[in-house]
């Protein structure tokens, strides 16, 4: 048995900042910003969410309550921003958070549920946002996407997060006359995803690591590389349902080219339970695919396990920690 990621992050309310794994590594949030905390479950106004969030100076955002928060309109977070939701249970619910032209936004402990709405997703990041990082977030039953990532978006990690009760998971990449989605870098590691649909994710143009993740139970299939995407599933638990293919190879043509052409996915280290299959693309443009040792040194991954499938369905997800004291001394 190995050691899950992040066991540290809790000791001090800061420690989050800069600790992330994979290309969201460098997110700091509201590391150098005063505490802000939120006093109400309103929509707006003072001591509410969305005016922490509104402000432009880095904030660190806690909540001295519970309950939910139902979002008349998407909430936009400006950049060095950290909303952290440990010691509280905080659900958002009718719109979700847009992180638009941000950055260094760390978004921690959360529930999502129950968006509604043509185009709503519960995290929406999109254009030009990056160094962000999701984590511990509870996600399900959006009326389009839980997490979508699009319009040169990137340097993303979406950890230990528990996805349920939904169609379209997670796209990343919008769609194929977006060429600029070719910079997108996004880590997904340590999640659940449980039982939802298909996307887990579905990816155009970008880079993908996925790891320790556990996917179980889709309706379609479990992820899909399209158009010039480089998926890297690297010790992920695939265990099918009724529907047994795992990998999907969508064909689309980008804009700026002649030719179609999907996506490549190799998987290494994958377990498949319960008659899933792989379906991989035999391809000799393997050396086109990029490798995580590439950008960054190290990450936190042991090999599947029923143990390993046990500690992903407790521990992903919203949790119930307390706020951890801040020790961080300004000088």
């Amino acid at each position: 048995m190995g050691s899950l990621p992040y066991g540290e992050v809790d000791f001090s309310l800061r420690s989050l900042a800069g600790r992330a794994e994979g290309f969201g590594r460098f997110a700091v949030g509201g590391l150098h910003g005063p505490i802000y905390v939120v006093t109400n479950l309103s929509d707006d106004g003072p001591g509410s969410l969305r005016e922490g969030c509104r402000k432009k100076e880095p904030l660190w955002i806690v909540f001295e309550v519970s309950g939910t928060i139902h979002l008349h309109s998407y909430l936009s977070v400006s950049s060095y921003k950290t909303i952290d939701g440990r010691g509280q249970r905080i659900k958002l619910t009718g719109k979700g958070l847009r992180l638009k032209e941000c950055e260094h936004i760390i978004v921690c402990n959360l529930e999502f549920e129950g968006g509604r709405g043509h185009d709503v997703d519960g995290i929406q990041i999109k254009p030009n946002s990056k160094h962000i990082w999701i984590d511990r977030c509870s996600l399900r039953d959006y009326d389009d996407g839980l997490i979508d990532i699009t319009r040169q978006s990137t340097d993303i990690t979406i950890s230990r997060c528990y996805f349920a009760q939904h169609d379209k998971t997670m796209l990343i990449g919008a769609d194929p006359t977006h060429i600029g989605d070719r910079c997108i870098r996004v880590t997904i590691h340590h999640c659940f995803f449980d039982g939802t649909r298909q996307r887990q994710p579905r990816v155009r143009f970008g880079k993908v690591h996925l790891y320790n993740n556990y996917t179980r139970n889709w309706g379609i299939y479990a992820v899909c590389a399209s158009v010039e995407s480089q998926i890297y599933s690297q010790c992920n638990i695939y265990e099918a349902g009724q529907k047994k293919k795992t990998f999907e190879h969508y064909t689309e043509k980008a804009a700026d080219k002649e030719e179609a052409k999907t996506g490549l996915l190799i998987s290494e280290g994958d377990m498949f339970l319960n008659g899933a299959q792989a379906h991989l693309l035999t391809s000799s443009s393997t050396d086109c695919m990029f490798h995580p040792s590439g950008f960054y040194q190290t990450w936190t991954m042991e090999q599947p396990s029923d143990s390993l499938k046990c500690i992903l369905q407790v521990c992903t997800g919203w949790q119930s920690i307390p706020l951890p004291a801040d020790q961080m001394v300004i000088s």
